[in-house]
């Protein structure tokens, strides 16, 4: 998080409430009308109140693993943040959002279960809490992932799904871009996003400014 969040006063932190919750249903309803690609030239970096590292030029990353078989996720690993979160699968609330985790689980992440499984062809969603009303939750050191890092998605079937992170963004709640939010990165690999609120909290609005937005590409598998 920035150091501007530590301004932010005890029993504000809430992951992704109020308007950026309908950013991200805006997101699925663009994604759901085929805004699935996002166009060559757009994986810089996104200005922002977390740092954004974006794709470096020139940045060496592993070659796309061939998309795996339907399987619903158990657990997420993130090694490199130190992250070791059960998996469980959420739907829309009543006005349409994507249900997160209830917020006295802080630790549990958030899949969009009906979308896409994580390691299947496409984009799969996994949302989580960046703090709470009294200590970080579960993404809070989201932002600070870089490209090259890696991901684990923990399958009902026994495999390990292995994902390179290929970009890092933080978009502003006030332009949002679903595509690239959503959007493959390129068509017919298995993708993985993770999502969770970024920048400052709006005392105004009682919600985050920005969401941070990690993106990933399936590498390789284990069992």
């Amino acid at each position: 998080m920035s150091d501007d969040d530590t301004e932010r006063p005890a029993g504000t932190g809430r992951l992704l409430t109020g308007v950026a919750w309908a950013i991200l249903l805006l997101g699925l309803w663009l994604w759901g009308r085929g805004v699935t690609e996002v166009p060559d030239g757009m994986s810089g970096p996104t200005t922002g109140d977390v740092a954004a590292v974006g794709r470096p030029v020139g940045a060496e990353l592993p070659p796309a693993a061939e998309p795996l078989t339907s399987a619903a996720p158990e657990r997420i690993d993130i090694p490199d943040l130190g992250v070791q979160a059960p998996v469980v699968a959420r739907g829309l609330d009543a006005k349409g959002g994507i249900d997160p985790p209830p917020f006295d689980q802080p630790g549990v992440v958030g899949w969009y279960g009906s979308g896409t499984e994580p390691g299947a062809a496409g984009t799969a969603i996994l949302v989580g809490h960046v703090d709470t009303e009294t200590r970080p939750a579960v993404f809070y050191k989201l932002s600070a992932l870089h490209p090259g890092e890696t991901i684990r998605v923990v399958r009902t079937d026994g495999t390990v799904a292995r994902f390179t992170v290929d970009d890092v963004r933080v978009l502003p709640r006030d332009h949002f871009d679903a595509r690239q939010a959503y959007g493959a990165r390129e068509s017919g690999r298995a993708e993985l996003r993770l999502i969770t609120c970024g920048g400052t909290f709006d005392r105004t609005s009682h919600s985050y400014t920005a969401n941070v937005v990690v993106s990933a590409y399936l590498t390789g598998t284990s069992t």
